[in-house]
């Protein structure tokens, strides 16, 4: 998927001004989230504009999203992507840091793909470095700022590789945000947990709900569960 552009079935992505490209795991994240009932969509970090656009998509005309991106390239880049679409009288690219930004409203549905390389060598572009490295954004702001901008009933989604994911309940935890849905992404078959696509809520649960998806069968191929949920998405399913 390192192509200057990724053709989804309603949108096209153009990526060739931007650190990080479309990747299976957002995918999997954007298919995966259940926004139907949301008014109001905050995309944290929205890069590409890709978990906004796949949204947009299942959402009626009524709801508005909004897509936050502090790097320059990145934020333009989604904006073209972004007026390029169906969707784009309903959805707003704006950049600024998160910590900085306080809009005259709560959000039903807040979505991020953080940067996860956090204590990690830092490595390639200043972008790069950006997009993947959480010294930009802390487990514990991110946290901090859910809570702030998040509806009463909302709810928050968070894709992370597995201890990345541990650490980011901790932080939720800690602000009063708690796990509502666990889905143990896979790359494949018998293969490891390589990311966690985390739903949190205000309610406190002592019981959340754990699921699995698996990508790609033991021969290789989509799985079933896979297709079914990318297939409004992927050209080719």
């Amino acid at each position: 998927m390192g192509n200057s552009y990724f053709q989804f079935k309603a949108f096209r992505i153009e990526q060739g001004q931007t650190a990080m490209k479309v990747c299976t795991d957002s995918c999997a994240m954007g298919a995966y989230i259940q926004p139907e009932q949301a008014k109001r969509i905050l995309d944290i970090g929205t890069g590409t504009g890709l978990l906004a656009l796949m949204l947009a998509q299942r959402t009626p005309d009524t709801t508005h999203i909004d897509a936050l991106e502090i790097d320059t390239q990145a934020a333009a880049q989604a904006t073209q992507n972004i007026e390029a679409s169906a969707w784009a009288a309903r959805m707003q690219v704006l950049e600024c840091a998160l910590q900085n930004f306080a809009p005259p409203h709560r959000y039903d549905l807040i979505v991020c793909n953080p940067p996860f390389y956090e204590n990690h060598l830092k490595r390639g572009t200043h972008a790069q470095n950006l997009a993947m490295h959480s010294e930009q954004l802390s487990n514990a702001e991110l946290a901090f700022h859910c809570q702030r901008l998040l509806a009463d009933n909302g709810r928050a989604v968070i894709l992370l590789p597995p201890y990345q994911a541990q650490i980011q309940a901790q932080q939720m935890q800690a602000h009063g945000l708690f796990l509502e849905e666990n889905c143990l992404l896979f790359d494949k078959e018998g293969g490891k947990i390589i990311r966690h696509i985390s739903t949190y809520s205000r309610k406190q649960n002592t019981d959340f709900q754990t699921n699995t998806l698996t990508i790609r069968d033991s021969n290789n191929q989509y799985t079933p569960e896979f297709v079914a949920l990318l297939q409004p998405y992927y050209l080719h399913l």
